[in-house]
């Protein structure tokens, strides 16, 4: 039944990747929700493995509280950014710098400097020299969530269908069937979630919903440490370390609530 004008037709309905929710094509452009190149984006991948995020699912704001937003706008205010804007690498930085002196009360390093850069390029994947807004505020969101939430508030915010995908990795990544995948796995899946974005060939555009398993000769495995005859290194240590389901989720947590804007800019960076 679509959400907005609660009929059931024969017409087709786009559903959301995300939630339950399913829409009219008509209702969604009546609403104003659908329009030029965003209604053929819909048509092209809600009924595809990429999926299409309905107008709830694609807000991050909303995940926020009154209290958080309040707060995230007033930190935005303080650092004298003007809301609707686009802003520039030399923004996105200064802002940076300004957010880490005012909660940490010392500058930031350069080696979180540079992460600051990477997110930035991360967030304009056209290259075009700034950041959209909606992509930053989403940003901004998520960075807030992980700042004031305990991670279990943030796995209640995950829907049945992201659970889902999250397990149908876990599982094509588990090739031993022991309940456990190494770190680097784990940290692989990251970027998985958001390649789903990416207007490329079928053959890149892979979701995490189907991660399936790495051979051991690819580059992307080794070091994975299941299988090493050698003695491992600390690195190939930490990339062995077992993660079991719960584990896995918790670390992606949010990875996968980052993924869910139809941008296709990376609203959080998985460290490098």
């Amino acid at each position: 039944m679509c959400e907005i004008c609660e009929v059931w037709t024969a017409e087709s309905l786009f559903p959301c990747r995300v939630c339950s929710r399913v829409y009219h094509d008509g209702c969604l452009r009546r609403m104003g929700y659908l329009q030029n190149d965003s209604a053929v984006e819909v048509t092209e991948t809600a009924h595809t493995e990429t999926g299409w995020s309905c107008y709830y699912c694609d807000n991050l704001n909303l995940l926020l509280t009154e209290e958080e937003m309040y707060s995230l706008m007033e930190t935005l205010r303080h650092c004298k950014i003007i809301p609707e804007t686009c802003l520039t690498l030399d923004d996105f930085l200064h802002y940076k710098h300004l957010v880490h002196k005012q909660q940490f009360e010392r500058p930031m390093a350069e080696a979180q400097e540079e992460q600051a850069a990477l997110q930035f390029s991360a967030l304009d994947p056209d290259k075009k020299g700034h950041i959209e807004w909606h992509d930053f505020l989403s940003h901004e969101s998520i960075q807030l969530l992980q700042k004031l939430r305990p991670q279990n508030a943030l796995l209640r915010l995950l829907t049945a269908k992201e659970r889902e995908r999250a397990r149908a990795a876990f599982l094509a990544l588990d090739q031993d069937n022991d309940g456990f995948i190494g770190e680097g796995e784990c940290r692989r899946a990251r970027h998985a979630w958001f390649r789903k974005h990416q207007k490329e060939t079928p053959s890149c555009n892979v979701s995490i919903s189907h991660v399936g398993p790495m051979s051991e000769s690819s580059p992307a495995s080794s070091g994975s440490g299941k299988s090493q005859e050698k003695t491992p290194s600390a690195t190939e240590q930490e990339e062995a370390r077992p993660v079991d389901w719960p584990g896995f989720l918790r670390e992606n947590v949010a990875y996968i609530l980052a993924a869910r804007p139809n941008s296709a800019a990376l609203h959080l960076q998985p460290p490098a």
